[in-house]
């Protein structure tokens, strides 16, 4: 088994100021339909997705090959983060933690690839 370590750290205020309503297109080659729902529900939605951002650019350094941000999907169990690859030929396990706080959103991905 192969395995590798990424970590991210995202500026909130990037996200802030790249609003939702006027960049729609940058956010729907980024994010899943899912993932902006989820952070569109809350009051500062560019929070949640700084760090579904950094959850997406850390699995990218904890892998041995290259993907688009696309291709990553985020979610939450229990309030715990969950990542994964759409549309994967290979097998992969994802350790995941993230949190965002005042001006930064950082995430660390442990990848396990398995077989």
């Amino acid at each position: 088994m192969n395995s590798g370590i990424g970590i991210d750290l995202v500026q909130i205020q990037r996200f802030k100021q790249l609003s939702f309503s006027n960049n729609q297109s940058f956010y729907k080659k980024n994010f899943s339909e899912a993932e902006i729902n989820y952070c569109m529900k809350f009051n500062e939605p560019y929070k949640h997705f700084a760090a579904k951002f950094a959850l997406k650019e850390a699995l990218i350094k904890s892998i041995d090959k290259n993907i688009h941000l696309s291709q990553i999907e985020t979610s939450h169990l229990n309030s715990k983060p969950i990542v994964r690859i759409v549309k994967n030929e290979e097998s992969y396990r994802f350790f995941a933690s993230v949190t965002h706080e005042n001006e930064f959103a950082i995430a660390v991905v442990i990848c396990e690839k398995l077989k």
